[in-house]
C-alpha cells in the first residue's frame, strides 16, 4: 500500500547496496496482514519503512505493532506521514519510530518543503546527502566538516519563503486542534462510506467502516474507467483525483486499472459527499451502466 515515494528510493538503495526488499501483505480488507511480521521482519532486517495512513486505501496502521517487531531485531523504522500529520494528532514519542516524514502542501501549506523529524543521535550519525554553503562547521582547501544536524542536511539557500508559509499553515492547523480536524473527517467518512457505498455497482477499495481509516475513499464504478468518472465529475464542479495514485502495485493486487479517489478535508461538508453521489450516479447514466 505504499506511496511510490516509499517505494522508488529503497528499490534503487537496494540495487546500489545488494539489500533485499519484502512485503508485508496487503488483505483483500485494505489491511497489513500483522500475523506475517515475524516472518518477514527478522534478524537481516535493517531498515522497516512503511505508512501511516494509506493515500489509497485510507488505511490507518497499526504502528505498534511493527514497531516493536523491529525493535526486537534492531531495526530502524521510517514513518510515512504525508497523510497522517496533516489529518489527526501525531505525537511521535508516543509511537516510537525513529523517523518520521510529512509534505507541507497536504498541510494546507506551501508546495516544494516538508519535514524530517528524526532521533538526535541518528541524525548526529548520518552523513549529508547535499554538499555547498550553510552546511558546515570549517573548510581547508583539501577537507570539511560538517555542522550539526538539522543544518548538515541544509544546504544552499534555503526555501525561506516555504518554510515560513508551512509554519504559517501549521499554526493554523494547532489553531484549530487536530482533535476537531479529525473528528470531523470522521463524521464524513461515516456518512461518505454510508452513501457510497449504498450506490449499486460502486465498490470501495479498502476498509469499508470507519475504524482505522481516515477520510479518503477510493472507489470503482463497474463498467466505468477511473478516468471516465473524474471528467463526468469535473463537469458538475466535483474534484477528485483518478488513476493509480502512484500506487501501481496495489492496482496490480485488486487487479484493477485505477481508482477514483474523493479526500475529505476540513473544508467540505456533508453536501459536498450528497454532490459527490449525484455525480457518481449522473457518470452512470451518462455511460448507461446503472
Amino acid at each position: 500500500m505504499e506511496h511510490h515515494a516509499n517505494l522508488i528510493p529503497w528499490q534503487q538503495l537496494a540495487r546500489r547496496t545488494g539489500a533485499t526488499l519484502k512485503w508485508i501483505p496487503v488483505t483483500t480488507e485494505g489491511r497489513l496482514d500483522y500475523s506475517t511480521l515475524e516472518t518477514i521482519i527478522d534478524s537481516s532486517t535493517k531498515i522497516v519503512a512503511f505508512t501511516h495512513q494509506s493515500n489509497v486505501l485510507g488505511t490507518v496502521n497499526d504502528v505498534a505493532q511493527i514497531v516493536v517487531a523491529a525493535k526486537k531485531v534492531n531495526a530502524i523504522t521510517i514513518l510515512d506521514g504525508c497523510q497522517s500529520v496533516p489529518h489527526f494528532a501525531v505525537n511521535v514519542k508516543s509511537l516510537g519510530v525513529d523517523f518520521l516524514a510529512f509534505s507541507g502542501h497536504k498541510t494546507l501549506g506551501p508546495t516544494g518543503i516538508g519535514i524530517l523529524w528524526g532521533r538526535s543521535e541518528l541524525l548526529a550519525q548520518m552523513e549529508p546527502f547535499l554538499y555547498g554553503g550553510s552546511m558546515i562547521e570549517s573548510v581547508t582547501m583539501s577537507e570539511a566538516t560538517w555542522a550539526p544536524a538539522p543544518r548538515k542536511f541544509e544546504a544552499g539557500v534555503p526555501n525561506m519563503a516555504g518554510a515560513v508559509g508551512l509554519g504559517a499553515a501549521l499554526q493554523y492547523l494547532t489553531k484549530i486542534g487536530m482533535e476537531n480536524v479529525h473528528a470531523w473527517e470522521m463524521e464524513l467518512t461515516q456518512y461518505g462510506l454510508e452513501k457510497i457505498s449504498a450506490i449499486p455497482g460502486v465498490t470501495i477499495i479498502g476498509p469499508s467502516t470507519p475504524e482505522q481509516r481516515g477520510a479518503v475513499l477510493s472507489f470503482t464504478v463497474d463498467g466505468i474507467h477511473p478516468h471516465d468518472v473524474g471528467q463526468v465529475l469535473d463537469q458538475y464542479g466535483i474534484a477528485v483525483r483518478t488513476g493509480h495514485h502512484c500506487a501501481w502495485p496495489l492496482m496490480k493486487k485488486y487487479g484493477i486499472a485505477g481508482t477514483t479517489r474523493a479526500s475529505f478535508y476540513i473544508y467540505n461538508t456533508m453536501a459536498d459527499v450528497d454532490a459527490l453521489v449525484v455525480g457518481i450516479i449522473s457518470a452512470q447514466e451518462y455511460f448507461k451502466v446503472a
